[in-house]
């Protein structure tokens, strides 16, 4: 008999597996006692209940990895603190490698332990077998073993949330089922179940294999699909060694969690099932396994057999099945789902197990204070958009993202699945001209361009194959010539109203309130003053702007702008989408002005035109807005033009340009020439745990403006001081990289690389990152990369035109 239903609790969580019970367990424990846990049949039922137990906790960015090392900081002691034996097996984990490519990903990823200070250990192949004597090492590269981790109890660790719940305040009901939610303008008020309804501040959505079903109760999307997962338990064996560690073979395709006397084997198979019926998951599925697939189940236990040659030997116990949820790209989604200003999401966790400490700690800081803590993009649902949730989408995606599991991911590596969705209008012009494509939240966009003999299709590889032929082209061409980069992608918003300028001000770093025609770069900074995006503001007239962003940061950006406007409190300012109205053409090189001089009749001169200004102009035939700035370091502008004349812009462009060797760019080689001119990229170089003192861009902070948001934080950064700054170092030896490297100081690591790549102008591989003040003075820096070591300076300013003369001619 479920317990009686309240009339109101200020926060509800709707789901009572691993993440649910973690979220509410962290928000009792932070002294928040009115949460309220519903679950619709028992604690653990769904995906929690049948899992493996897997704790792993490296991952390639440094906070991805915190997040998995307080899952585990917390295993350590939830069971004394509970009273709930936790099944926790701190044994360590092995991860094999079995092919040289393999084992470059290990290197690259010792590296980026060492940055963060997480201890991993590399090993020979015989050390690997005294590590797990079970395992055929002959194929074998190497190994690398992480002493933290291990594994554990599904149900055993959630009822360990659950006592901790209770013990700090908290209520859970079982056997409960949610069937609305009711809203009132952007605001969730009532939860409804089938026992009465609850007045709500705040909801989470921890519905795991049915969170898209209680999203759409709420009127929102949420892309979180559902696969078939299995692994099979072997009969027990005097053979199996108590105290083995995890095992992961990926280049075998499977992983191995040890049982009392048995092994669990499981894999990521090439190819799965989804299992998205179009109304959603079963309700009432929540303890459903499917068949055993033994197709599937052979594509791993066969190379597990090789091996772990014992496994010949044992019989199968059981095969488990089961549904596991999943998103588009396999990560978690966490965070405020845009739309909607008290409703959370944390579902399509495939390492739920692993994850649920960290997740829950995160989610209970962002619900309580707005901010998860530290910068958690790689997971924030706002990544994704509508188009990620479509049927179609979500299972295609879905299935290449679980094959891709244990698939060794390559640089620059781009999903194969649902493409083409979104293409400019120079799509098939810029496909014959010999583009390769990538795809960033649905748009095409040329990567690169075939040359010569080498074919129109990716080569992926640790040392950049290739690149130094097409891309190396692509940048000395932007340097010396000229070039047409397609840039439509960019998400770009009208904001006007009356209050418009007011309200962007208020909002931005950076005086934002010119004549119109003039431009700002800014940062928009949090109360803390991290770095929340980084955008341009265009006024059009007094009371338009246009904001421009990046490709995939638009749902972001916009859930940012609207989350201020509210607290602006304005209801004269309107925000409008307009990315799908204007193509973009980035015209560029120290050529531009000669080109753009024979398409149009107006005076381009630096006089009439200086940097960071616009003019509506004519292209030819086509109205188009001239906004004369540049991201790669050269004289350049942006040509926003009305899509339907974006191919005769381009013809006309194309063809004045003949005379002076115009040339195609890609965003590959729109990577190596930013990083020359030390401009950063939000995501990587800048993210919410920096600011812009740190990051060297307090310069664009307008002090004279008046309230602006995160100046309160910024003005007590700025009198204090701080104690890392961005810094741009250059390789002595040319080794590939690409972010995530260990920084060496006297043989100390002191930090770790944000971005990496060859600068083809200056001929040397050029990394920035963020190094402790003091020692900035030193000269005995060190740069790792997959296993070398070379020595690094540091480059006051850009590696390349540090004095600005090539934009400001």
């Amino acid at each position: 008999m479920a317990a009686s239903i309240p009339v109101s609790a200020r926060i509800v969580i709707i789901g009572g597996g691993v993440i649910g019970t973690s979220i509410a367990y962290h928000l009792t424990r932070s002294g928040e006692t009115d949460v309220l846990l519903l679950e619709k049949s028992k604690l653990t039922e769904g995906a929690t209940w049948h899992a493996a137990g897997l704790v792993g906790q490296f991952r390639s960015q440094q906070n991805l990895m915190s997040l998995m090392n307080d899952s585990v900081k917390l295993f350590d002691c939830l069971g004394d603190e509970t009273g709930q034996d936790l099944g926790w097996r701190k044994f360590g984990s092995l991860r094999l490698a079995q092919t040289g490519d393999r084992w470059k990903e290990l290197l690259k990823s010792y590296s980026a332990a060492q940055a963060v200070g997480f201890e991993m250990n590399l090993l020979t192949p015989s050390e690997a077998r005294d590590v797990y004597p079970l395992i055929d090492t002959s194929d074998l590269v190497g190994a690398a073993f992480i002493p933290s981790d291990g594994y554990i109890d599904p149900n055993s660790l959630t009822q360990a949330y659950a006592k901790g719940i209770r013990a700090n305040g908290g209520k859970i009901i079982e056997g409960v089922m949610t069937t609305g939610l009711l809203r009132d303008g952007d605001r969730i008020t009532h939860v409804v179940t089938d026992q009465g309804s609850i007045e709500v501040e705040t909801v989470i959505n921890a519905a795991g294999l049915w969170a898209r079903q209680v999203g759409w109760m709420a009127g929102v999307e949420i892309p979180a699909g559902v696969v078939e997962h299995q692994y099979l338990v072997t009969e027990k064996s005097d053979q199996i060694p108590a105290g083995l560690p995890a095992l992961r073979d990926p280049d075998g395709g499977f992983y191995a969690k040890p049982e009392p006397g048995a092994l669990a084997i499981g894999g990521w198979e090439k190819q799965t099932r989804t299992v998205n019926p179009v109304d959603g998951f079963p309700w009432q599925n929540e303890r459903h396994l499917f068949d055993g697939d033994m197709d599937r189940l052979a594509e791993f236990f066969e190379p597990a057999i090789q091996r772990i040659p014992v496994l010949a030997e044992l019989g199968m116990r059981t095969i488990v099945n089961g549904p596991i949820p999943i998103s588009p790209d396999g990560e978690p989604i966490m965070g405020p789902v845009p739309g909607l200003s008290n409703f959370f999401a944390a579902c399509a966790f495939t390492s739920g197990i692993a994850a649920s400490g960290g997740a829950g700690k995160a989610m209970a800081n962002w619900i309580l204070h707005g901010d998860p803590g530290l910068d958690l993009w790689a997971f924030d649902i706002r990544r994704f958009g509508p188009l990620h949730a479509g049927q179609r989408f979500l299972h295609d995606r879905a299935v290449e993202s679980y094959s891709k599991y244990y698939a060794i991911h390559w640089p620059g590596e781009e999903l194969e699945s649902a493409r083409g969705v979104r293409r400019s209008p120079l799509y098939q012009t810029l496909k014959q001209q010999g583009a390769v494509f990538g795809s960033k939240f649905g748009w095409e966009r040329a990567n690169w361009f075939s040359y010569g003999d080498i074919p129109q299709e990716e080569v992926y590889g640790f040392d950049r194959p290739q690149q130094d032929i097409t891309v190396g082209r692509e940048h000395r061409a932007a340097r010396e010539g000229v070039v047409l980069i397609d840039m439509s992608s960019f998400t770009k918003f009208e904001i006007s109203g009356p209050q418009a300028s007011g309200f962007l001000q208020y909002l931005a770093v950076a005086n934002v309130d010119k004549e119109p025609g003039q431009a700002s770069y800014t940062q928009l900074c949090n109360d803390r003053g991290g770095i929340e995006a980084d955008v341009t503001i265009i006024r059009r007239s007094k009371d338009c702007f246009w904001l421009i962003t990046g490709s995939g940061l638009g749902v972001r950006d916009r859930h940012w702008i609207e989350k201020n406007l509210k607290d602006y409190g304005s209801d004269a300012v309107e925000i409008r989408d307009i990315t799908s109205a204007y193509g973009v053409i980035n015209l560029v090189g120290p050529l531009a002005r000669k080109v753009l001089e024979k398409v149009c009749d107006d005076d381009v001169s630096h006089q009439a035109f200086p940097f960071m200004s616009t003019k509506d102009i004519r292209i030819g035939y086509a109205p188009a807005l001239a906004y004369r700035v540049t991201y790669i370091g050269e004289l350049g502008w942006e040509l926003y033009v009305p899509s339907e004349y974006l191919q005769h812009v381009y013809e006309e462009l194309q063809k004045a340009g003949e005379e002076f060797g115009i040339t195609n760019m890609g965003y590959r080689a729109v990577d190596s020439l930013r990083l020359e001119k030390r401009y950063l990229a939000w995501g990587v170089d800048i993210t919410p745990d920096y600011n812009p003192y740190e990051a060297g861009l307090q310069f664009l902070i307008d002090w004279d403006k008046g309230d602006f948001v995160g100046a309160e934080a910024l003005a007590r950064i700025r009198q204090e001081g701080v104690q890392r700054k961005l810094v741009c170092l250059a390789l002595d030896n040319p080794l590939p990289v690409f972010g995530g490297e260990a920084i060496f100081c006297d043989g100390k690591v002191v930090a770790q690389t944000t971005s990496g790549n060859f600068g083809y102008s200056v001929g040397k591989s050029l990394v920035l990152g963020y190094l402790p003040v003091d020692v900035l003075d030193q000269n005995d820096f060190m740069v790792e990369a997959f296993g070398e070591h070379s020595p690094a300076s540091i480059i006051p300013g850009a590696a390349y035109d540090s004095k600005r003369e090539k934009i400001l001619r």
